[in-house]
Parts: C-alpha cells; structure tokens; sequence
C-alpha cells in the first residue's frame, strides 16, 4: 500500500508552527513526514527559511510514531558530510529509529551562502559520491580517515551512533544518476512522477531496500487547498509559481530574487493547471494519481502556504487521506 506523507515546508512557515503541524499531522494519520533543508525561500513571498535539523530534532521528541525524512539535505557544501553523518545519527535516537537521511547533490539558492561557488552538475555529483561515502563509513561507529578529491575526513567517529546506522535516500533524475548512486542508498527520490524512474532503480539496485527488504520509492507533489477557488489559485500563484521551472532551472538560481524575476511572466491560470487548487478534494487526491500509476511507494503532500496550514492539517488532511488511500 502506498504511504502518504506531510511536507514540512521550512520556506513558508516559522519553527514552531511546523512543530505543530507535525504533531498535528501525525493526529490526522500520515504515514510519515518530509522537511525540507533551506538557507532561503525560493520567493520572498514565502518569507522563512528555519534551520531544518533544530526543527526536526524538536519533531521527533513532539511526535511518537511517524517517519522522518529530509526531502532532501545537501551534504556537500554547507554541511560537510562528517557533519551530516552526525547529526543524522543523532536524529535517528532522538526518533527512536523513524529517520531517513534523504539527500540529493543541492541548489544553488541554499549552497551558495558559503562563498564557495556553484559547481557544474557533474562535480556536484562527484562530490556527493564522496559524501554518501563518508557518511556510510561513519556510520558504522569505526574511526574514519577518508583522503579524497572532495572532501577529508580525520580520525572521525561517531560516538552516539544508531545500531545499522541511518537509511539513506538520494535523489535521481535519471539513468546515469541511478547508475551512480544505487550503491549508496537504500531509497530513491524523484520530484517528477516517471514510471522509467522506477522501474530502472528496482533493476538495479543491489542494496535491494530496508532491513526489511522494500526499496522506498518516494516522491512529493504540491497542492493548494481553500474553501474558495480562487483564493486557492492566487496563494498558490504568490508563493509555488517558481515551481514550474523544473529541476535544471531551480538547481541554479541563487537568490529569491532570481526566482522572482525568472517566474514574473507566469500567470495564475499557469499554474492552476500544474497545481491542483480549491476545495473539491477529490480533485486534490486526483492530482496524486500520476505517483501512484509510476509505483511510488511514498508521496508527500505539500500544502502551499500557510495562511490554511492548521486547518488543512486539523480538518482537511483526515478526509484528503481517506480518499488518496482509495486511489
């Protein structure tokens, strides 16, 4: 059966307001939750950007059976990957065993506060090669030294490490990235809902998934609910229009204010036809559909805004879930 999940959506809402929607998701039956790990919004509209791991650290103590995931960290540039390493194992205590490091090679909005520059695409997967490479050695809970293009490591261990270390899920967007990395994850992440995604990641992936033998297909799609229609369209417009730049384009730009300038000519009705918007929840669990079809196991639901974030999660998420489970 396919798992349905909650976005934690750090862009546009304050910390302590997602700790309370997790809670509050988690109530109305999701099987696990997602947060994203971001130095700045896409938009200025959205207008957060919390520290991902303090929320998820608060999370995981406030909540009792729901998964954990990053959707996703970099672990490449602001962070190095020993760091990563660590506090993903402490998040894995803290949860009792319920994370999953989800990880991918990054954008530039969120790396490029460090100073050091943007990589092309081809060293960014280099380095994250590299850095699920580490993160895998540490933990084991041995001593690592690690010399390689990328990144050292010296003498490092992780002293509170989760017995079997953490699950890692990683980002793909085709067959040379799946080629790459199937041998350092158990789980497979895509943004778009493409049945050959699938397919080709359960051909060869030899880790062959969890200690329970499933390989995690996850995926994550936004919608916008309201009672008006309308209302519903124009929220989604102000704060998800960046959306529809697709991967190549939102790896790249550095700043909101790009986003803004490369989204200025996108209409509202645009991007109703990309994001399902309104009350009719029908149309909502519809929207989903295209994962379930591709054999995702996993779908995260992001609701756009957070103008109606605690009613959705308090009134809406309950019969929205009953009817995605019908799919």
């Amino acid at each position: 059966m396919t798992r349905f999940g909650y976005t934690l959506m750090t862009e546009q809402s304050g910390p302590r307001d997602l700790v309370d929607y997790a809670v509050k998701a988690e109530a109305a039956g999701f099987d696990f939750l997602v947060s994203s790990d971001h130095y700045s919004p896409w938009l200025m509209s959205q207008g957060h950007a919390p520290y991902a791991w303090s929320v998820l650290g608060a999370v995981a103590y406030a909540t009792t059976d729901v998964g954990l995931m990053t959707y996703v960290t970099c672990p490449t540039m602001r962070y190095h990957p020993a760091v990563v390493a660590q506090k993903a194992a402490t998040l894995q205590l803290l949860s009792e065993g319920r994370f999953i490091l989800g990880v991918g090679s990054g954008e530039n909005l969120n790396e490029h506060v460090v100073g050091e520059g943007w990589p092309a695409v081809s060293v960014r997967q280099d380095m994250l090669v590299e850095a699920l490479e580490i993160i895998r050695e540490l933990h084991s809970g041995d001593l690592v030294t690690y010399e390689g293009d990328y990144f050292r490591v010296d003498s490092a261990r992780i002293w509170d490490c989760p017995e079997g270390g953490v699950p890692i899920g990683v980002a793909v967007s085709g067959d040379k990235s799946i080629d790459r990395f199937t041998d350092l994850a158990e789980h497979m992440i895509a943004v778009e809902p493409d049945a050959e995604l699938v397919e080709k990641w359960n051909s060869v992936s030899p880790l062959g998934g969890s200690e329970s033998g499933e390989s995690r297909k996850i995926g994550q799609i936004p919608i916008s609910w309201d009672p008006d229609r309308d209302t519903a369209i124009a929220r989604a417009h102000d704060q998800f229009r960046w959306f529809g730049g697709g991967w190549a384009v939102n790896a790249d730009l550095p700043t909101p204010a790009g986003f803004s300038a490369a989204s200025q000519f996108v209409r509202p009705e645009d991007v109703a036809e990309s994001i399902a918007s309104g009350p009719d929840l029908d149309e909502l669990a519809e929207s989903v559909r295209p994962y379930v079809d591709a054999g995702f196991t996993d779908i995260a639901i992001v609701q756009v805004g957070d103008e109606q974030q605690d009613r959705f999660v308090s009134e809406v998420a309950e019969p929205l879930l009953e009817k995605l489970r019908a799919l």
